[in-house]
Protein backbone atom coordinates (compact mmCIF):
# COMPACT_ATOMS: atom_id res chain seq x y z
CA UNK A 1 0.00 0.00 0.00
CA UNK A 2 1.54 3.32 -1.05
CA UNK A 3 2.19 5.51 1.94
CA UNK A 4 0.06 8.47 2.76
CA UNK A 5 1.96 11.94 3.40
CA UNK A 6 0.32 13.37 6.35
CA UNK A 7 -0.71 17.59 5.01
CA UNK A 8 1.45 19.80 7.02
CA UNK A 9 -1.31 22.69 7.82
CA UNK A 10 0.91 25.44 8.40
CA UNK A 11 -0.02 28.43 6.74
CA UNK A 12 3.29 29.78 6.34
CA UNK A 13 6.35 28.58 4.32
CA UNK A 14 9.17 26.55 6.30
CA UNK A 15 11.30 29.14 6.98
CA UNK A 16 14.80 28.61 5.43
CA UNK A 17 18.11 29.58 6.62
CA UNK A 18 20.69 32.59 5.45
CA UNK A 19 23.72 33.99 5.93
CA UNK A 20 23.46 36.84 8.36
CA UNK A 21 23.41 40.46 7.85
CA UNK A 22 26.59 40.93 9.43
CA UNK A 23 28.18 37.89 7.96
CA UNK A 24 26.96 38.18 4.18
CA UNK A 25 28.10 41.67 4.04
CA UNK A 26 31.36 40.55 4.08
CA UNK A 27 31.86 38.23 1.46
CA UNK A 28 29.98 37.19 -1.90
CA UNK A 29 28.82 34.01 -1.19
CA UNK A 30 25.13 32.39 -1.78
CA UNK A 31 22.80 34.13 1.07
CA UNK A 32 20.14 31.39 0.93
CA UNK A 33 21.59 28.31 2.87
CA UNK A 34 19.06 26.02 1.67
CA UNK A 35 16.92 23.42 3.34
CA UNK A 36 17.93 20.65 5.39
CA UNK A 37 16.25 17.30 4.72
CA UNK A 38 13.98 17.66 7.60
CA UNK A 39 12.98 21.12 6.42
CA UNK A 40 12.46 19.99 2.98
CA UNK A 41 10.29 16.95 3.63
CA UNK A 42 7.65 19.40 6.41
CA UNK A 43 7.82 22.08 3.61
CA UNK A 44 6.70 19.35 0.75
CA UNK A 45 4.13 17.99 3.41
CA UNK A 46 2.38 21.26 2.81
CA UNK A 47 1.35 20.52 -0.68
CA UNK A 48 -2.36 19.37 -1.28
CA UNK A 49 -1.72 17.38 -4.03
CA UNK A 50 -4.60 19.41 -5.81
CA UNK A 51 -6.57 17.28 -8.67
CA UNK A 52 -5.91 19.89 -11.50
CA UNK A 53 -2.35 20.54 -10.38
CA UNK A 54 -2.59 24.53 -11.19
CA UNK A 55 1.11 24.85 -10.21
CA UNK A 56 2.21 22.90 -13.04
CA UNK A 57 0.43 25.13 -15.63
CA UNK A 58 2.01 28.17 -13.99
CA UNK A 59 5.38 26.62 -15.03
CA UNK A 60 6.95 27.54 -18.39
CA UNK A 61 8.43 23.92 -18.29
CA UNK A 62 5.30 22.26 -17.11
CA UNK A 63 7.67 20.38 -14.43
CA UNK A 64 5.54 17.99 -12.23
CA UNK A 65 5.64 20.30 -9.34
CA UNK A 66 3.18 17.81 -7.12
CA UNK A 67 4.76 14.49 -8.28
CA UNK A 68 8.54 15.55 -7.34
CA UNK A 69 7.44 17.53 -3.73
CA UNK A 70 5.75 14.29 -2.93
CA UNK A 71 8.58 12.43 -3.42
CA UNK A 72 10.27 14.66 -1.12
CA UNK A 73 8.09 14.54 1.51
CA UNK A 74 8.91 10.60 1.32
CA UNK A 75 12.01 10.90 1.51
CA UNK A 76 13.03 9.96 -1.62
CA UNK A 77 15.49 13.16 -3.03
CA UNK A 78 17.05 11.49 -6.06
CA UNK A 79 13.50 10.61 -7.52
CA UNK A 80 12.40 14.09 -6.53
CA UNK A 81 15.24 15.23 -8.47
CA UNK A 82 14.83 12.87 -11.51
CA UNK A 83 11.23 13.40 -12.04
CA UNK A 84 12.56 17.27 -12.27
CA UNK A 85 14.76 16.38 -14.78
CA UNK A 86 11.97 15.02 -17.10
CA UNK A 87 11.47 18.23 -18.13
CA UNK A 88 13.93 20.70 -16.68
CA UNK A 89 17.52 20.66 -17.48
CA UNK A 90 18.49 23.28 -14.78
CA UNK A 91 16.74 22.56 -12.11
CA UNK A 92 19.84 23.71 -9.12
CA UNK A 93 19.86 27.18 -11.48
CA UNK A 94 16.02 27.55 -11.87
CA UNK A 95 15.41 26.29 -8.46
CA UNK A 96 17.60 29.49 -7.39
CA UNK A 97 16.68 32.48 -9.69
CA UNK A 98 13.22 31.80 -11.24
CA UNK A 99 10.97 33.81 -10.51
CA UNK A 100 8.60 31.03 -9.13
CA UNK A 101 6.12 33.82 -7.31
CA UNK A 102 4.73 35.13 -10.88
CA UNK A 103 5.20 31.83 -12.01
CA UNK A 104 4.08 28.41 -10.40
CA UNK A 105 3.64 29.71 -6.87
CA UNK A 106 1.39 32.43 -7.51
CA UNK A 107 -0.95 29.46 -8.72
CA UNK A 108 -0.95 27.35 -5.44
CA UNK A 109 -3.95 26.95 -4.14
CA UNK A 110 -2.38 27.15 -0.58
CA UNK A 111 -1.44 30.91 -1.01
CA UNK A 112 -5.27 31.08 -0.73
CA UNK A 113 -5.27 31.24 2.73
CA UNK A 114 -1.69 31.65 3.51
CA UNK A 115 1.82 31.00 1.76
CA UNK A 116 1.93 29.17 -1.40
CA UNK A 117 4.06 25.88 -1.30
CA UNK A 118 7.80 26.93 -1.54
CA UNK A 119 8.41 25.27 -5.22
CA UNK A 120 11.64 26.93 -5.77
CA UNK A 121 13.17 25.97 -2.05
CA UNK A 122 12.03 22.21 -2.74
CA UNK A 123 13.82 22.40 -6.37
CA UNK A 124 16.89 24.15 -5.22
CA UNK A 125 16.80 21.09 -2.23
CA UNK A 126 16.32 18.19 -4.82
CA UNK A 127 18.82 19.61 -7.44
CA UNK A 128 21.52 20.20 -4.35
CA UNK A 129 20.81 17.01 -2.79
CA UNK A 130 21.39 15.32 -6.23
CA UNK A 131 24.89 17.06 -6.42
CA UNK A 132 25.99 16.12 -2.79
CA UNK A 133 24.37 12.54 -3.26
CA UNK A 134 23.90 11.39 -6.86
CA UNK A 135 25.77 9.26 -8.61
CA UNK A 136 27.18 10.91 -11.01
CA UNK A 137 25.94 10.27 -15.11
CA UNK A 138 28.64 8.88 -17.10
CA UNK A 139 29.45 10.55 -20.61
CA UNK A 140 27.12 9.62 -23.02
CA UNK A 141 28.64 8.19 -26.02
CA UNK A 142 28.71 10.80 -29.12
CA UNK A 143 24.99 10.02 -30.61
CA UNK A 144 24.17 10.87 -34.30
CA UNK A 145 20.75 8.74 -34.32
CA UNK A 146 18.39 11.69 -35.52
CA UNK A 147 20.81 14.38 -36.93
CA UNK A 148 23.37 17.26 -35.52
CA UNK A 149 21.70 20.65 -34.00
CA UNK A 150 23.60 23.40 -33.57
CA UNK A 151 22.91 25.94 -31.26
CA UNK A 152 24.30 29.67 -30.95
CA UNK A 153 24.20 30.83 -27.62
CA UNK A 154 24.78 29.10 -24.41
CA UNK A 155 22.25 30.92 -22.24
CA UNK A 156 19.26 29.48 -20.21
CA UNK A 157 17.38 29.22 -23.07
CA UNK A 158 20.50 27.69 -25.26
CA UNK A 159 21.17 25.22 -22.62
CA UNK A 160 17.38 24.38 -21.90
CA UNK A 161 16.99 23.33 -25.86
CA UNK A 162 20.25 21.72 -25.83
CA UNK A 163 19.02 19.61 -22.77
CA UNK A 164 15.78 18.77 -24.32
CA UNK A 165 16.89 17.84 -28.21
CA UNK A 166 20.26 15.65 -26.53
CA UNK A 167 17.48 13.97 -24.48
CA UNK A 168 15.50 12.86 -27.93
CA UNK A 169 18.79 11.65 -29.79
CA UNK A 170 20.32 14.28 -31.10
CA UNK A 171 24.04 14.94 -31.44
CA UNK A 172 24.57 18.87 -30.28
CA UNK A 173 27.06 21.43 -30.24
CA UNK A 174 27.12 25.01 -28.84
CA UNK A 175 28.45 27.84 -30.04
CA UNK A 176 29.25 30.13 -27.44
CA UNK A 177 30.86 33.62 -28.03
CA UNK A 178 32.21 34.07 -25.32
CA UNK A 179 35.00 31.91 -23.17
CA UNK A 180 32.84 30.81 -20.42
CA UNK A 181 29.23 28.94 -21.33
CA UNK A 182 26.16 30.38 -19.31
CA UNK A 183 25.20 33.72 -20.67
CA UNK A 184 23.28 35.66 -18.33
CA UNK A 185 23.93 32.75 -15.68
CA UNK A 186 27.24 33.22 -15.66
CA UNK A 187 27.47 37.09 -16.58
CA UNK A 188 24.48 38.94 -15.41
CA UNK A 189 23.38 37.07 -11.70
CA UNK A 190 26.10 38.01 -9.29
CA UNK A 191 27.69 35.15 -7.06
CA UNK A 192 25.54 35.35 -3.70
CA UNK A 193 22.55 35.15 -5.70
CA UNK A 194 24.10 32.26 -8.15
CA UNK A 195 26.96 30.14 -7.25
CA UNK A 196 29.29 29.99 -10.74
CA UNK A 197 29.99 26.55 -9.45
CA UNK A 198 26.18 26.04 -9.69
CA UNK A 199 26.33 26.96 -13.08
CA UNK A 200 29.32 24.73 -14.03
CA UNK A 201 27.87 21.55 -12.58
CA UNK A 202 24.81 22.25 -14.62
CA UNK A 203 26.86 22.66 -17.81
CA UNK A 204 29.10 19.60 -17.12
CA UNK A 205 25.66 17.64 -16.34
CA UNK A 206 24.45 18.92 -20.18
CA UNK A 207 28.20 17.29 -21.16
CA UNK A 208 28.19 14.11 -19.82
CA UNK A 209 24.48 13.61 -21.64
CA UNK A 210 26.73 14.50 -24.69
CA UNK A 211 26.62 17.93 -25.61
CA UNK A 212 29.35 19.68 -26.58
CA UNK A 213 30.20 23.58 -26.23
CA UNK A 214 32.58 25.65 -28.61
CA UNK A 215 33.66 28.59 -26.80
CA UNK A 216 35.37 32.01 -28.35
CA UNK A 217 33.24 31.18 -31.16
CA UNK A 218 31.08 34.06 -32.88
CA UNK A 219 28.78 32.95 -35.01
CA UNK A 220 28.96 35.16 -38.49
CA UNK A 221 32.52 36.33 -37.57
CA UNK A 222 34.37 32.93 -36.28
CA UNK A 223 32.63 30.80 -38.40
CA UNK A 224 29.71 31.87 -40.85
CA UNK A 225 25.85 30.37 -40.87
CA UNK A 226 26.19 28.20 -44.07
Amino acid sequence: MEEKIKINPALQKTPVAEQPPLVRNRNFEEVCLGYTEEEAKAEAARCLNCKNHPCTEGCPVNVKIPEFIALIAKGDFEAAYQKITETNALPAVCGRVCPQERQCESKCVRGIKGEPVAIGRLERFAADWHRANGKKAETAAAQNVKGKVAVIGSGPSGLACAGDLAANGYQVTVFEALHTAGGVLSYGIPEFRLPKAIVAEEIDALKAKGVTFELNTIIGRTITID
